[in-house]
């Protein structure tokens, strides 16, 4: 359809890549692997040695009738080290190149199953405005929480401020948006690129 909301013909969909049997264990995995990637991983604690101070040994070894001991900044004491505490990791997972496209090509063929992909045969502003964006949502009977896809910048700024909306370049399209998404709407342009990448 047009940014009116009236019929601008058909469009022909890559069987193999949104028509497919979705695999939600993959999807699941993408989803994993998305989340754990954005993780900051800059939890730390210190252990004895890091900790300051600590390098005399508290009192002599024998003769004191007190236990044995050979820091103040050991685990045990108070103010000493942190045992097998967090240390800075990174959280990203592999995940084969075969398997993240799958992924994507599930999320796509669940949503044309599912009635919720809406074609557009463009979406163009000549200025960043939320009320023409929204107008054309709205006439194209977009409701719920809605992924445009687009590379306008125009549409990108108008579609910040419209809650339940995010607009999202064609290669920031993926797994985790699509899926917390209803309603996906794409151009042809749209199309003909994420098909070239996934074909």
């Amino acid at each position: 359809m047009d940014q009116k909301g009236k019929s601008a013909g058909n469009v022909d969909l890559n069987e193999e890549i949104f028509g497919i049997e979705p695999n939600e264990s993959v999807v699941f995995d993408a989803i994993i692997r998305q989340r754990a990637g954005k993780r900051q991983g800059t939890s730390a604690v210190k252990n004895r040695s890091a900790v300051r101070g600590g390098g005399k040994k508290p009192w002599r070894q024998k003769g004191t009738g007190r236990a044995r001991q050979g820091s103040i900044r050991a685990p045990q004491w108070r103010g000493g080290g942190t045992v097998f505490g967090p240390t800075p990791r990174s959280y990203k997972m592999d995940m084969p190149r075969k398997a993240r496209r799958l992924a994507m090509k599930s999320v796509l063929s669940q949503k044309v199953a599912d009635k919720d992909l809406i074609i557009l045969d463009q979406l163009t502003l000549e200025a960043p405005k939320t009320k023409e964006l929204k107008a054309i949502l709205d006439n194209a009977n977009v409701s719920g929480k809605v992924l445009v896809v687009s590379d306008d910048k125009n549409v990108q700024l108008s579609g910040k401020n419209l809650p339940k909306v995010k607009v999202v370049p064609v290669n920031g399209l993926n797994v985790v948006d699509a899926v917390d998404y209803q309603k996906l709407v794409l151009t042809q342009d749209a199309i003909k690129r994420i098909e070239e990448v996934l074909a």
